[in-house]
């Protein structure tokens, strides 16, 4: 076997073992990127279109859209123990939590 060989094998080997061990593979990654993409490009777009009243809930809803497969795939939450996830999520829910009674202290919501 010569060197150029070996090489690829491994390399071939290394990115199996890497789909067997978390669940996706490269194609899979970059997929959820484009996805992540494109509700960045809604996000930012909601700047400059009218919502109305449906502005910060829209906003809110893809900023954990956005989080959950951030923390699921990229941090392999998806593929790990559910505790792990569960004290993601807590926190997640923590912080709309906490921001929503700030913006209430504000009567941000009644106008």
């Amino acid at each position: 076997m010569t060197t150029d060989t070996t090489h690829k094998a491994a390399g071939t080997e290394l990115a199996e073992n890497h789909a067997e061990t978390h669940g996706m593979s490269n194609a899979g990654y970059i997929r959820i990127a484009a996805i992540l993409a494109a509700i960045t490009a809604l996000e930012v777009s909601t700047v400059y279109i009218d919502f109305g009243p449906f502005f910060l809930p829209a906003l809110l809803i893809m900023m954990a859209v956005k989080f959950i497969m951030v923390v699921s795939y990229f941090m392999h939450l998806k593929f790990d123990n559910k505790i792990f996830s569960f004290m993601f999520y807590a926190g997640l829910i923590l912080a709309v939590g906490v921001y929503a009674a700030f913006l209430a202290t504000f009567k941000f919501f009644i106008q």
